[in-house]
């Protein structure tokens, strides 16, 4: 059991430094921004179609 635990604890740990070592936590606050706002409203809009009135 204790064997088997730290396998798992090491396995953890691999992944975790995997992720830092990546890049996965640079931009910790563009996803939820990104989340947030529509992707529609942020697209610019073409001048070629007349407006309406």
């Amino acid at each position: 059991m204790i064997g088997i635990a730290v396998s798992l604890g090491g396995l953890g740990l691999a992944a975790f430094l995997w992720a830092l070592k990546s890049g996965q936590f640079e931009d910790l606050d563009g996803a939820a921004h990104r989340a947030l706002f529509d992707d529609d409203a942020a697209a610019p809009t073409s001048k070629s179609t007349p407006e309406r009135q």
